[in-house]
């Protein structure tokens, strides 16, 4: 019924969103040359590879036992307490270099994030159940992403230098 179209039309935009974001991204590290802005852009491009992956999994799943659970998705985002935590060790002394390319390459991912995150919000919001628990896991993570984008931004136009991130590994998670 309505709500069978719902969540296949709901999961069909979710991949539409993350090709968005991950476009974003993989343009971003086509032109970043800072070895550090690069190795963040491909772990968020690579992130959001996998949940593109993941919803067209899940979605032929859900078609088959109308089951729907994220409980198996995880990020290899840090949390943005840590990553803040991490900013304010740094040096703030250090000369500022001009950032402005990649600031505005960060400032059009925390755009589509937040779009993004919005989406899945409304998702969570509107459907029933499982399945808003399942697109509140999607929210919570790109929401990270958000949060890391901003702390980059902050950080390029504070110091005028990338921060680096721990390295996550999800194999290991």
């Amino acid at each position: 019924g309505r709500n069978k179209m719902e969540i296949e039309k709901a999961i069909n935009t979710a991949v539409e969103y993350e090709v968005r974001v991950r476009e974003v991204y993989v343009e971003a590290l086509d032109e970043a040359t800072d070895k550090v802005g690069r190795r963040i852009f491909k772990l968020l491009a690579d992130e959001e590879d996998r949940h593109v992956k993941y919803l067209e999994s899940k979605l032929a799943s859900w078609k088959e036992d109308g089951r729907l659970s994220a409980d198996d998705l995880d990020t290899a985002v840090p949390s943005a307490e840590l990553v803040q935590a991490e900013v304010a060790k740094l040096d703030k002394a250090m000369e500022p270099q001009d950032r402005s390319r990649e600031v505005a390459m960060l400032e059009k991912a925390r755009e589509v994030e937040k779009e993004t995150t919005d989406f899945y919000a409304r998702l969570v919001k509107d459907l029933p159940g499982e399945a808003s628990g399942f697109f509140k896991r999607f929210m919570e993570i790109e929401q990270g992403h958000l949060e890391i984008v901003q702390a980059e931004i902050d950080a390029l136009n504070g110091l005028g230098y990338w921060f680096d991130m721990p390295e996550f590994n999800l194999e290991n998670g």
